[in-house]
């Protein structure tokens, strides 16, 4: 009996996720990161992938904005040394498989021009 109940639930559950992710419909979104902290870059993606999960990736149009030091989220410690205007470089292996598994669900990532300049 407990097994049953247990499998009724999971599937309410289930159904009443889906029907959630429905009711949003489409969307179109910007996030905006423009701080240098590892921690709080990871953290703003942490909410990007729990925005396509309860809303479902087929549902957003959702772009990524970087400028001013939030260029170091995608910037190697490497090539630090010849880009003065940043202090810090925070693509490491596991930020770099956080934005690529983002991109993989459709996510759009783009760079300020004027902060390039």
């Amino acid at each position: 009996m407990k097994l049953l109940m247990s499998v009724v639930a999971a599937l309410s559950l289930l159904f009443t996720t889906a029907a959630v992710a429905e009711s949003y419909g489409k969307q179109k979104v910007v996030y905006h990161i423009n701080y240098d902290d590892p921690k709080a870059q990871a953290g703003a993606l942490r909410n990007i992938q729990n925005h396509i999960n309860a809303v479902g990736k087929e549902n957003l149009d959702l772009r990524v904005v970087m400028h001013g030091h939030g260029v170091s989220m995608v910037l190697l410690p490497e090539a630090l040394p010849s880009l003065a205007k940043f202090r810090q470089a925070n693509a490491d292996q596991q930020m770099q498989a956080r934005v690529d598994g983002l991109k993989n669900q459709g996510v759009s990532f783009k760079v300020c021009a004027n902060t390039l300049t």
